[in-house]
């Protein structure tokens, strides 16, 4: 356990914009009680600009611990007044983006990703961030940005930003970021995933703990990863295109907890709760598809998902209530679905990391260099 209460970031969703909100992080702790939960990434700026208005943006129920807050910026007094006025609601982590590359943040005011093209910056946020809470602070990167993408170059960053500030966790995705133009989803698929980059920094930070991220699917890959060494390991869009096949194991399977052979229907009547009590509470939003968004791959590939989807977008039309929702959709899907109990985790379609370490880029050698020549 972590302070003697959550277990250890073995298993982490990752921070999706417009995706890991508050209602999604609601059915995921539904669903396991031990995965580490990440917010949406929320600019320093808009943390600071609504100080007023936090409960909106940083407030969460209490059973989604373990959860770690992202930021993301570039104005050191913005980071350090948005950490503070987060120290009110008790997060778990506070997590430092430098990996989106997304155009509205790596094209603005040197955000997201653009980051890692200036360690010396991110060591002096971190070191801010870290000065203005109690929580344990963290990184999400890259392996490289467009042509600054050599092994060499990923562990500069590493080590100057560990050395510093008192950052000791970072979670790293195995692509570069290209920022050319092309889209964030072009970014998750076109640059190749280089895991032995990974690896590389397991052997050559052995001090620091490193989760890795990208391209990772299923529950048996993440413990291959883990069998490997990684010290944790992040899921993105699996864990919320397919949030049952994805988080229904992690509490057996990743952390060894007896499962509690909890249904579909099961989580449904809980959520089903939690929706009725918050739809409307900031005027109009949330709506019922503002809800039930989270719920729309909760029957990947099963009997009647097609016609659950279907019926699902034309409640939306009038369905005023979480109840009258379930009520008009959920006849699509036979019970032996809505009441079968987590199984036994499905097994993989291979291990993506086999043999890894045969081909693990040179040592790093700077900082040796760096001590001999100060």
């Amino acid at each position: 356990m972590v302070s003697g209460r959550y277990f250890p970031p073995l298993f982490s969703v990752a921070p999706m914009m417009e995706w890991t909100d508050h209602h999604y992080r609601t059915l995921a702790r539904l669903i396991s009680k031990h995965a580490w939960l990440y917010t949406e990434m929320l600019a320093a700026e808009t943390i600071v600009y609504q100080e007023h208005n936090l409960d909106r943006f940083l407030a969460f129920s209490p059973e989604q611990h373990p959860i770690v807050l992202q930021i993301g910026g570039s104005n050191l007094e913005n980071l350090a007044k948005a950490t503070e006025l987060a120290n009110a609601y008790s997060y778990d982590e506070i997590n430092f983006n430098c990996g989106c590359p997304s155009p509205r943040v790596a094209g603005h005011g040197c955000f997201g990703v653009r980051l890692m093209l200036d360690p010396k910056f991110v060591g002096e946020a971190m070191s801010v961030i870290a000065a203005k809470t109690n929580s344990p602070v963290s990184v999400k990167c890259r392996i490289g940005v467009d042509d600054h993408d050599s092994y060499n170059e990923l562990c500069d960053f590493i080590y100057k930003v560990s050395s510093l500030s008192p950052t000791r966790h970072f979670i790293i995705h195995s692509r570069k970021a290209l920022l050319n133009g092309i889209s964030p989803a072009d970014n998750r698929r076109i640059p190749p995933l280089k895991y032995e980059y990974f690896f590389g920094l397991l052997r050559d930070f052995p001090d620091l703990k490193f989760t890795i991220n990208g391209g990772i699917n299923s529950i048996n890959e993440v413990n291959a990863a883990l069998l490997e060494g990684a010290h944790g390991v992040m899921v993105g869009r699996a864990a919320f295109n397919n949030p049952w096949q994805t988080l229904a194991y992690v509490d057996s399977a990743v952390y060894g907890v007896p499962s509690r052979g909890v249904t579909r229907r099961q989580i449904l009547k809980e959520y089903e709760v939690y929706g009725d009590a918050v739809l409307g509470i900031y005027g109009k939003k949330p709506t019922v598809r503002d809800v039930a968004k989270p719920l729309l791959g909760l029957f990947y590939s099963e009997p009647g998902n097609g016609l659950w989807k279907r019926k699902a977008d034309a409640a939306f039309m009038h369905c005023t209530t979480m109840k009258s929702f379930f009520e008009e959709t959920l006849d699509a899907i036979p019970d032996r679905v809505l009441d079968a109990p987590i199984a036994e985790a499905p097994p993989g379609s291979g291990n993506p990391f086999a043999n890894i370490r045969d081909g693990l880029p040179p040592p790093y050698k700077e900082r040796e260099q760096e001590v001999l020549y100060a």
